[in-house]
């Protein structure tokens, strides 16, 4: 047996024998949807040629100072991501990790620093989330007036010119006072963030992980990369914790502690091969 299919088998034998389930993902794993995981500057400009003629780095564009400074391309850049994120299909991996939560006895939990909704459409529940970035899903008050957040309304789009990266569209604005309206995400250098929808999802988490027994719950991380470690940090801690193995799924860093199931390959691709390597355990007498 290669090691490649040694790690497969492996992981597949792991998925097997746990009662509970942690996904941690991050950009990575919508590449397989057809979403950009904006690797470096010249990834974000692959995905967003305007940005590149404008000299408009992703922290440019990513910043609170951005709704203040220049409002409509703020909001060209988030809305452009929310038509994008909501017109694209989870690949067939997502499907995949469903199936193996609804088989685990004690629940599962998705850790993610994706503000897509991805996971939601889907079908994971919002009660099984910590959406540790936020989700563009929800808006909050620029300044900010309170600490509400809201789901963005039904029904909302956005036109963004091309050229420009601006929003054509009237602007959303906090119904609590009028005010210009954000993503509820957590931004670079952002001090005006809200966590408090976050902080509710880390809560329950954390009550759903000390009703665990210690050797019980797999952590299956897929497309977290070192730039912006919090996924990859929580992933190997939670396995540290619970006393089994990590299965880390990516293409460019697959290394992880001892004892890692290591599978350099793209999301959709390894979590296929699991899947096929699960079916063949199961069905062995």
């Amino acid at each position: 047996m290669n090691p490649s299919d040694e790690s497969i088998h492996r992981a597949a034998a792991a998925v097997a024998a746990a009662e509970a389930l942690v996904i941690c993902a991050g950009a990575g794993m919508g590449v397989d949807s057809g979403l950009p995981a904006f690797r470096g500057n010249e990834g974000f400009w692959q995905a967003y040629p305007p940005a590149a003629k404008l000299g408009l780095s992703f922290a440019d564009l990513a910043n609170p100072a951005c709704f203040d400074r220049d409002p409509a391309r703020a909001w060209g850049f988030y809305g452009h991501r929310y038509e994008l994120y909501r017109a694209t299909a989870p690949h067939a991996g997502f499907a995949i990790l469903h199936q193996w939560a609804d088989r685990m006895p004690r629940g599962c939990f998705v850790f993610t620093s994706n503000v897509d909704g991805q996971f939601q459409k889907a079908g994971f529940t919002d009660d099984g989330m910590v959406e540790c970035h936020g989700s563009l899903q929800h808006q909050q008050c620029v300044k900010p007036c309170c600490a509400a957040t809201w789901p963005t309304p039904e029904g909302t789009q956005f036109t963004v010119d091309p050229a420009t990266l601006q929003a054509q569209d009237e602007l959303p604005r906090c119904p609590m006072c009028g005010g210009l309206a954000r993503p509820n995400v957590l931004m670079f250098g952002d001090g005006a963030w809200n966590p408090g929808r976050t902080a509710a999802q880390q809560i329950k988490f954390r009550l759903w992980l000390r009703r665990l027994a210690r050797g019980k719950l797999l952590v299956v991380e897929a497309g977290a990369g070192t730039a912006i470690p919090t996924v990859r940090q929580t992933a190997e801690q939670l396995a540290e914790a619970a006393g089994t193995p990590l299965i880390r799924i990516n293409p460019h860093e697959a290394y992880g502690p001892p004892g890692t199931i290591s599978l350099a390959e793209n999301a959709y691709t390894a979590l296929t091969k699991i899947d096929e390597q699960l079916r063949i355990l199961s069905s062995a007498p």
